[in-house]
């Protein structure tokens, strides 16, 4: 960022191509729509290479649609697997079986009345946004949809690359209503199930250092907060939607991967299928 700081006050017009100044194409660190491993993208709204290190703009992100219609039914099905089944509350439902009984036994009409079954699974869901997400919007929002109609108790949160000390619940709010990270650690107890959504394809530094986050200053490390998810939620899973086979190219996700003790598992029917068997647990 220091080398940064003095190129600004270098540059006197525009560049392209180059390896060292403010600039388009070339392997620059600085810039956008070039290769450098370890860049800082200025100015250009979408990622090719997934390597920025940090992002000079102000990226806006839009919500999940959660009423999408759903292009397979099979989604629904798989999430059925985390369906616990209970009668808890006021007894507003009828008892038909309960009720012929009563009757056949007291010679008259014994209406029975039971608490209605829901399910209590309670699942505390959280959904990567923007950047290179974007490539698999219609993807997670099948999921989202589906999520929210099947998950009676479901809350949800967005986070961007890597979880840090803050979430939110709107990403067109997301720079000024954000919800502590320890705040939800010590406020959803161990009997959620957490799931993440996300391709973990960032910058290795975003998970392994302070100041890492291509978008603020973390004091901690991504690293740091995946663990104490973890430590809280023993069988947290992790959902990629990049396909299995490409996951050994990118260092982070490999990272993310042995966070969660190789419970990261593809956004595919069988990897639903396999995940949620895990959660089940």
């Amino acid at each position: 960022m220091e080398t940064l700081r003095k190129r600004l006050e270098e540059q006197q017009r525009r560049h392209q191509g180059g390896s060292k100044m403010i600039g388009t194409a070339g392997t620059s660190p600085f810039g956008a729509y070039g290769y450098n491993p370890e860049g800082v993208r200025i100015g250009q709204h979408e990622s090719r290479h997934r390597r920025a290190v940090k992002v000079w703009d102000r990226r806006e992100f839009k919500n999940l649609d959660d009423s999408v219609e759903l292009g397979t039914r099979n989604i629904k099905i798989a999430l059925k697997r985390l369906r616990r089944w209970v009668r808890q509350g006021a007894e507003e439902e009828l008892d038909l079986g309960g009720t012929i009984q009563a009757t056949a036994e007291h010679g008259y009409l014994d209406v029975k009345t039971r608490p209605e079954r829901r399910n209590a699974v309670k699942v505390l869901l959280f959904l990567d946004i923007g950047g290179s997400m974007d490539d698999h919007v219609k993807l997670v929002e099948e999921l989202f949809s589906a999520a929210r109609t099947e998950l009676k108790n479901l809350e949800y949160f967005y986070f961007h690359n890597c979880l840090y000390e803050g979430v939110w619940k709107d990403n067109n709010r997301r720079h000024t209503e954000r919800s502590s990270t320890w705040d939800i650690l010590h406020t959803y107890g161990p009997d959620y199930k957490v799931i993440f959504v996300g391709d973990a394809a960032m910058s290795p530094y975003e998970v392994a250092y302070p100041g890492g986050s291509v978008e603020h200053w973390n004091e901690e490390p991504g690293e740091a907060w995946l663990r104490r998810v973890t430590e809280q939620w023993h069988n947290a899973i992790w959902f990629n939607p990049t396909p299995e086979n490409h996951w050994r190219y990118t260092q982070s996700t490999q990272m993310i991967r042995n966070l969660f003790g190789e419970r990261m598992y593809p956004l595919t029917l069988s990897g639903l299928d396999a995940g949620l068997k895990e959660l089940s647990h």
